[in-house]
């Protein structure tokens, strides 16, 4: 007898399971850049109605430089995960390094523009700080990630009922000597 007020409620066929995310910082890239590109969007409307060419300006350099920022080591995690697992941890530090020493050259060495507004500079920056570190986790938190490789481990055969205690034998060597 079959219940008719369920037709929904069970799954028609067993569902297969599930392995690890395929590309963890691929999908966090991915997500972040969606995020952050509609947040840049509409921070470049609001510089364009309340200031000038110049506050457009601004938002879009505060922007790409977080973006390019935090994008570089999820885009590099992505290209090197895959090649070298082993490696992506040493990797992710040193392109760390890099990117605070390359950033801090580069903006030093630069200088403050003089069509940059600060204001606008700074808010679009942290704005997408604040985006990006929230879409990132959020996301990191959704990846699936393989813990315990089943199929490294070899099967182990279930224990036979005549290899076990009652089959007459009271040796507990493998030999079936005795010490007397």
């Amino acid at each position: 007898m079959k219940d008719k007020s369920a037709h929904y409620s069970a799954a028609q066929a067993p569902f297969a399971a599930s392995g690890p995310t395929a590309s963890p910082s691929w999908n966090i890239l991915k997500k972040c850049l969606l995020v952050d590109g509609i947040a840049v969007a509409v921070m470049v409307l609001l510089a364009f109605i309340f200031t000038d060419a110049d506050g457009v300006a601004s938002v879009l350099f505060g922007s790409l430089l977080v973006i390019s920022f935090f994008g570089l080591s999820l885009l590099v995690g992505h290209l090197f995960s895959r090649k070298m697992p082993q490696a992506v941890m040493g990797i992710f530090v040193m392109t760390y390094f890099v990117k605070v020493v390359g950033f801090a050259a580069v903006l030093f060495a630069m200088g403050t523009p003089g069509w940059l507004n600060k204001p606008w500079f700074a808010g679009a920056a942290v704005a997408c700080v604040l985006l990006w570190q929230a879409t990132e986790v959020v996301i990191f938190s959704k990846q699936r990630f393989l813990i315990f490789d089943e199929s490294a481990v070899p099967a182990q055969a279930p224990a036979s009922p005549a290899g076990e205690a009652g089959n007459g034998s009271t040796s507990d060597t493998k030999d079936g000597s005795h010490d007397a």
